[in-house]
């Protein structure tokens, strides 16, 4: 039995991200040699410089859309953050208060240009709701327009704005939250790595609850991820197996990235596909597509930091958690990065 527990850490509140830093390559960057147990100090700009000659990044290009809504229900504010379309104006919604959110009540959506009504269909066995909105047009065309950003529930005084939780290469929109490891990357960053010829290869895996739910079982063997949509293009699964095939390592930019590059990767070939993944990575797994790591420092027995401590040695990741801890560095999604090779 793998325990919950053993993932725990104890972190000051003032490590909390709640703005991000600018530029964004000025983050700082943690790099973990696995093989050796060292531990090195950088800044996100020296990245290029860091990285293995012969190898990939992997970054995933999904976009962040504005699924957080202010309600009025009872004349009492409420919140929606907008999950999945299951017909047509129609969506599971994660709600708070839970218990004001009852089958069959109506209640009004209060948007940045318009107003509109919504009603309770059914509350879904996960503690969801499916909500049907009143309304001429798609939802999702009246959320781009009136919704707010899906900033974390830990984010909770900030001054960044919604483009600071894209990532610059954000394209394919469906996210509730950002894949924060691509949030350092720069325009100079980018051009680094193209001087020192080190390919970007796209994938797009939009971010659900199944990313950042807590594990509530005790023993984490007994959790339950969500399915999460993703897609590989057959010009970027190309692109990867012809990295595979020249033995270059490859490189994954964030926890989703390694989700979807290890949910695809299938008799030593990664494959065109658009699916879903419910794969929940922690110790005892053996990665077979990813060669390192580039991704953020994560909440305390988080689902993240057990995928993490699958691809090192839990113990090491958790001696560089206490020296970032002991180092001022910052935290979540708007914090400092570290890279795992």
């Amino acid at each position: 039995m793998i325990k919950k527990s053993d993932f725990y850490f104890d972190l000051p509140e003032n490590l909390i991200a709640q703005n991000p830093v600018y530029p964004r390559d000025t983050s700082k960057l943690m790099v973990l040699d696995k093989e050796n147990k060292t531990i090195k100090h950088h800044f996100f700009y020296e990245l290029p410089k860091l990285l293995p000659k012969d190898c990939v990044l992997v970054v995933n290009n999904t976009k962040v859309y504005p699924a957080r809504l202010y309600v009025e229900i009872d004349n009492k504010e409420g919140e929606l953050l907008v999950l999945k379309e299951k017909t047509e104006n129609v969506w599971d919604c994660m709600v708070k208060p839970g218990k004001k959110f009852v089958i069959d009540k109506k209640f009004t959506v209060k948007g940045k240009k318009e107003d509109i009504i919504a009603i309770i269909k059914k509350i879904n066995n996960d503690g969801t709701r499916e909500v049907k909105f009143s309304l001429d047009k798609n939802l999702s065309d009246w959320i781009e327009e009136n919704g707010y950003p899906p900033f974390p529930p830990y984010i909770k005084n900030t001054q960044a704005s919604f483009v600071d939780y894209q990532t610059t290469y954000a394209k394919e929109t469906g996210s509730i939250a950002a894949p924060t490891a691509g949030l350092h990357f720069t325009e100079e960053v980018f051009n680094e790595l193209a001087k020192r010829n080190i390919e970007i290869i796209m994938v797009t895996l939009h971010v659900g609850r199944g990313t950042f739910l807590p594990v509530k079982t005790d023993n984490i063997e007994d959790h339950t991820m969500h399915s999460e949509w993703y897609e590989i293009t057959d010009e970027n699964a190309k692109m990867l197996n012809l990295a595979k095939k020249k033995n270059k390592k490859i490189i994954a930019v964030g926890t989703t990235s390694v989700r979807t590059l290890e949910s695809n990767f299938k008799d030593g070939l990664f494959h065109a596909k658009t699916d879903e993944t419910d794969i929940f990575i922690y110790p005892g797994y053996t990665y077979k597509a990813v060669d390192g790591i580039v991704t953020n420092f994560h909440l305390p027995e988080s689902t993240l930091i057990m995928l993490v401590s699958a691809f090192a040695e839990k113990e090491f990741v958790f001696k560089a958690y206490h020296e970032a801890i002991k180092n001022n560095y910052r935290f979540y999604s708007f914090g400092d990065a570290m890279m795992i090779l």
